[in-house]
Formats: C-alpha cells, structure tokens, sequence
C-alpha cells in the first residue's frame, strides 16, 4: 500500500489486444487501480523491452489512452530512449513521468566505458524534468550498474530492478539482495 511506502505498478503495451486471460492493459488498470501504470510499446513476440515511445507516430493515440488511466487514479509512466528529442511530448500528451530505458546504458557500464551514456541520461532527466516531468528509470539495472546511474542521473524518482534483484536473490538470498540494494538507494 502507499501508505508504506510500497506501490502498485503495472507496465504493458496499451495497445496490445486482448485475449484470453488477458483483458487488455486498460481494463487491468480499471480492475486493480494501480499506483502508476507504465506505458511500453513492446510488441506482443518481444521477450523484454528494447525500445521506448515513438511520439512522431503514436502521441496522439496515448493521448486519449493517459487520460482514460488518469481516471482511475493512476500516475502515467511513458517508456522512452534516452536520446529521444521529443521526450518533453510526454507532458504534452498528459503523462507524469517517463521511464528512460537503460538497456544501452547497462550494456555501456559491462563494457567498461558508460561516460557518454551516463552524459546522455542526464541530459535526458533534465530535459524531462524541465518539461514538468518526474523521472524513472529501467532496464538491465543492477547492484552492479545502478551506483553509478543514480550518482550522475539527476532526481530519478523510481528504478525497476525487479529482473535483476531476483536474479541476484537465487545467488545470494533474497534479505541480502534486498538490502544491497537499499544500501544503493
């Protein structure tokens, strides 16, 4: 519950059709009223998310898709790159926050050089910050990576991590890995 500290967040493609077992992201977001639904343009084939909105084509089909969760008292998370010029559409569009997805980042950190990605995030928090946005982060996160991510990236407000925490916990215990990670925060 909020009140602890603890929210509720549902991530999926708002386009994706229903099917069996699955009503539709929308529907989900009415049913179960989370804090924040996050909003990724996967396709239905993809195994984990590689890229974030495109604003030139889909902006104004999220426009009317943020309002409708915003009725039932979800904050609005769009899934964006970071070298993305149109970000700031986000707020235009009706979104909250944006959560900028780190694959090339953490691919930059394993490699040992992430300066100029670390740069480009940045870039990216301020200019979603300017534009009246708050600021998240996700993808390929880790004890590992995130150190580095949350010292140079301005104000990030929230990181998915729950991949790699789990993945951390079957090595090292879940209380472990639960309290590496808050020792990161």
């Amino acid at each position: 519950t909020a009140e602890r500290g603890v929210e509720f967040n549902i991530e999926g493609n708002p386009f994706a059709p229903p099917r069996e077992g699955y009503p539709g992201l929308l529907p989900l977001c009415a049913q179960t009223r989370p804090a924040q639904a996050t909003l990724v343009p996967d396709g239905d084939g993809q195994l984990t998310s590689d890229h974030g909105v495109d604003f030139a084509r889909d902006a104004e089909r999220l426009r009317p898709l943020i309002a409708e969760l915003k009725t039932y008292g979800c904050r609005v998370s769009l899934f964006v790159d970071a070298g993305n010029a149109d970000l700031a559409q986000a707020a235009e569009i009706g979104a909250d926050r944006v959560e900028l997805y780190t694959g090339p980042y953490a691919e930059a950190h394993a490699a040992g050089d992430a300066t100029a990605m670390l740069a480009l995030f940045a870039d990216a928090a301020r200019r979603a910050q300017a534009a009246g946005l708050g600021v998240n982060a996700g993808h390929d996160l880790s004890q590992d990576n995130l150190a580095d991510f949350l010292r140079t990236v301005p104000d990030v407000l929230e990181v998915s991590i729950g991949h790699a925490l789990i993945s951390e916990a079957l090595y090292d215990g879940l209380d472990a890995t639960v309290k590496g990670y808050l020792r990161l925060l």
